[in-house]
């Protein structure tokens, strides 16, 4: 008898960490889902307002919780802003720029994917919204977007112009190919692309316009004078 009630006490106590477990993961998850909530509130926020005219108090009340409640989760607004940069770069990452290890892509490859990150975009207005407000605020040296932004376009645009040298040097594009030119002026017609479409929406295709520019740019630079 006293061995059982020693097993009863024995077993008990092993559930008890098994439910605190359970319990934690619960608040993480729970803890989880709210953070992303405050993050992709804040999205339609930068997006609507920018950064100085948006209010950590406004975010927090849209999000159900208070103004603490959202500084439990984000440090600060700027802490905030660049959680919220640096969860749509991840995004795109994982999902159109994550090579091959084994391989570098090829240059149609790459533009392939520039331009199902234009398809992408489309369905994330919110987010191509406020990228091209936070672009425009940013130009000030001070703005807290400043620096990540600079960073930003120098990490896609060396990544580019090594993905371009490559296609040189295995005889994909023509010798002589000025490669980093071809990468801003890239950058450049896409970032304008989706300025006209966050401009007119129903007018203007974003993919469509920058697949036949990529097309007709790759058509002028690959030696077999191919498009994608």
């Amino acid at each position: 008898m006293a061995q059982d009630k020693g097993r009863t006490a024995q077993d008990k106590d092993r559930t008890v960490p098994d439910s605190t477990a359970a319990k934690g993961r619960g608040s993480y998850a729970v803890g989880d889902a709210r953070r992303q909530k405050i993050l992709d509130t804040s999205v339609e926020h930068f997006a609507q307002w920018g950064f100085h005219a948006s209010s950590l108090a406004r975010i927090a009340n849209d999000c159900g919780i208070t103004q603490g409640g959202l500084l439990h989760h984000f440090r600060s607004k700027e802490d905030l802003l660049l959680s919220v940069l640096g969860q749509s770069e991840q995004h795109d990452m994982d999902r159109l720029f994550a090579e091959p290890a084994e391989e570098v892509p090829s240059v149609a490859a790459h533009f392939a994917a520039v331009v199902a990150l234009a398809e992408d975009n489309a369905r994330r207005p919110g987010l191509v919204r406020m990228f091209n407000t936070l672009v425009g605020e940013s130009g000030n040296p001070g703005h807290p977007a400043h620096d990540y932004f600079r960073r930003r376009y120098a990490r896609v645009l060396r990544y580019s112009v090594d993905l371009l040298e490559a296609g040189v040097a295995r005889g994909e594009l023509r010798p002589g190919t000025d490669c980093e030119a071809v990468c801003r002026e890239t950058l450049a017609v896409m970032d304008g692309f989706q300025i006209q479409w966050v401009l007119d929406p129903e007018g203007v295709d974003m993919a469509v316009l920058l697949r036949g520019y990529l097309d007709r740019r790759l058509r002028e630079i690959t030696v077999a004078g191919t498009g994608l």
